[in-house]
């Protein structure tokens, strides 16, 4: 199968394009500054080049709280970009894998969202990929949308790491316990969507690791992990102040993506180590 691939330099595009390549697909995987998704010249010249039958989108602006200062910058990649693929996809013939996030609804709840619940998203970073969402739907082609959550992997700058760090640095940490959702890996991710993609079961689905907590309980549990002494406190996110609103329960319901492929994603504590052991076996592993 010919797959295109974009934010093929980030921590899931290289997860997605290197699946791919284990299964024997004639890959194309583009960098951002190899494709700049949101250039529509730029976009229908590297489909209609490459003539893909499947394109996974992993480009994004991602930065949550820079988006408030850079609200054009974080629609133009998160909106746009979205809207350019999916109409040459539409052209093309080929289908669109586009993954968007968690933070399109508003927290307010106690319960995991479902794929059709409302959305409501509180900052600008939400805002955007709900646009590319719609997007995506407008277009009228074939297409995945699939929405995850607090992603971390190989490859770029990630929370697991971030804590790994400072836990093996100081003596103590003091990590939000009043935000819930679902860390995802991206390895398990990856593999997901492309099985996703190969059921032609299309449609929106939530795909992250299963089960909840905090962001202070995956900072215990990658302590834990690494046997490391840092002792991890929890607190409130009201005392870390922050250019963008989070949203305070963004837990995901995975119906009906055990439906579509067999399975669900393993739970949130075993990628975790998974990925933490894989990191001690290939220490230089960046």
């Amino acid at each position: 199968m010919r797959v295109l691939i974009t934010g093929a330099a980030g921590m899931l595009g290289r997860q997605v394009a290197e699946i791919c390549r284990q299964r024997q697909d004639e890959v194309c995987a583009l960098a951002r500054r190899e494709l700049d998704i949101a250039s529509p010249a730029g976009v229908e010249k590297a489909v209609q080049g490459f003539r893909p039958q499947l394109v996974f989108n992993c480009a994004a602006y991602t930065n949550v709280d820079g988006a408030e200062a850079e609200r054009e910058k974080a629609f133009a990649v998160n909106g746009l970009g979205p809207r350019c693929l999916a109409a040459a996809c539409r052209r093309q013939g080929a289908v669109l894998v586009h993954v968007s996030t968690d933070y399109v609804f508003n927290g307010e709840r106690e319960k995991p969202y479902g794929v059709y619940d409302p959305t409501g998203p509180v900052n600008v970073y939400g805002e955007s990929k709900l646009f590319g969402e719609e997007a995506v739907r407008e277009a009228g082609g074939r297409f995945f949308i699939a929405r995850t959550s607090w992603l971390y992997g190989p490859g770029g700058k990630n929370f697991v790491d971030t804590i790994a760090g400072l836990a093996a640095e100081r003596e103590c940490l003091r990590v939000v316990d009043d935000q819930h959702g679902a860390p995802t890996c991206t390895a398990d991710l990856a593999r997901a969507l492309v099985d996703l993609a190969l059921t032609g079961c299309y449609g929106t689905y939530h795909v992250t690791n299963s089960g909840t907590t905090t962001w202070f309980g995956l900072a215990q549990k990658v302590v834990s992990a690494l046997g490391l002494p840092a002792r991890v406190e929890p607190c409130a996110t009201g005392e870390f102040p922050r250019p963008a609103r989070r949203p305070r329960f963004s837990t995901l319901d995975p119906f009906p993506l055990k439906e579509a492929l067999g399975t669900l994603l393993p739970s949130w504590e075993d990628a975790v180590e998974r990925y933490l052991a894989g990191k001690k076996a290939a220490p230089g592993d960046k």
